[in-house]
């Protein structure tokens, strides 16, 4: 959680310029973070996204995200599973098609400059090298194009160029809203190098129906400590394609922190990239939810 400086009255003008980073399944935790904005009274007058946060802002920019929000909270692992449209490509081992088109059948394609609010996201084309910025269009095609993960989702042809993840050149697209006048520049990042939240324990706190002695607590972490229960597994050795999507996090994270250095934003609301993994969008809700509790948690500290 961060939140920079700024001379802007924010309690008197409440308007937002919102950024939504890239991060996989992690990227799940933007959800939560317009309804902060929401829940404070926050007006977003313009969103822009990579990947990820390309199909959140986009789909909440068609007015259809609490549509979006009731589908994915309610997949499970299996469900997660069979919308993988496996391939033996060598451009990419997932086409991609049955997830977007099940997400497009939900919500609706629209043109981008025929939103209700003003939404850009950008891709790379494979072969020119070039950032492609999407401001008009079809709406799906430009978020496939950003979402298009390089070599696990295969490059997105638009007429003669193929275009991958915006994340290759640009994780946090802040340049697509450096003209945001007055508005409160907000940058939600789930790819962070800070620690994840514990939501197990945190849940097992708020259930807990019996406050237990401090004293009960420190001598069970002694116990644990010197006689432990379970024996650490050694780590697996990763797979080409774990090497793979590893290497481009890595590359995603450098950038996220050069970015973020590059073009200071009012307030920036940071999620651990170890939150959970590429494709564990069965974790919906948790995410949503931590995404929203550090968003107010931002909020509240700007407005102190």
């Amino acid at each position: 959680m961060k939140v920079a400086d700024s001379s802007k009255n924010t309690m008197q003008n409440k308007t937002v310029s919102l950024v939504l980073s890239s991060g996989g399944a992690r990227g799940l935790a933007h959800i939560g973070v317009i309804e902060a904005l929401e829940e404070k009274g926050y007006h977003i007058k313009s969103i822009a996204g990579c990947s990820m946060g390309a199909l959140i802002g986009g789909i909440y920019a068609k007015g259809k995200l609490p549509v979006y929000k009731e589908w994915i909270s309610n997949l499970d692992r299996i469900d997660v599973f069979s919308l993988m449209d496996f391939t033996l490509s060598a451009r990419g081992f997932i086409k991609g098609n049955k997830v977007f088109q099940a997400v497009e059948a939900l919500v609706g394609d629209d043109l981008i400059e025929n939103l209700p609010i003003p939404f850009s996201c950008n891709a790379v084309d494979i072969h020119s090298g070039e950032e492609k910025i999407f401001k008009e269009g079809q709406l799906f095609e430009a978020i496939r194009a950003s979402a298009s993960i390089p070599t696990v989702i295969k490059p997105f042809p638009i007429g003669g160029n193929e275009y991958v993840d915006g994340a290759v050149l640009n994780p946090i697209p802040v340049n697509l809203a450096l003209n945001h006048g007055n508005d409160l520049l907000m940058v939600s990042n789930v790819n962070a190098p800070v620690s994840p939240i514990n939501w197990e324990s945190q849940k097992s706190r708020e259930t807990s129906l019996i406050a237990v002695p401090t004293w009960v607590n420190e001598y069970r972490d002694k116990m644990i400590k010197y006689f432990p229960q379970d024996k650490k597994e050694k780590p697996k050795a990763a797979s080409f394609l774990d090497l793979m999507n590893l290497s481009f996090e890595l590359m995603q994270d450098k950038l996220s922190d050069y970015i973020l250095h590059t073009y200071p934003a009012d307030v920036v609301v940071q999620m651990s990239r170890k939150q959970c993994g590429t494709f564990e969008f069965y974790r919906a809700k948790e995410l949503i939810a931590s995404g929203k509790q550090l968003a107010l948690k931002s909020l509240e500290q700007l407005e102190a």
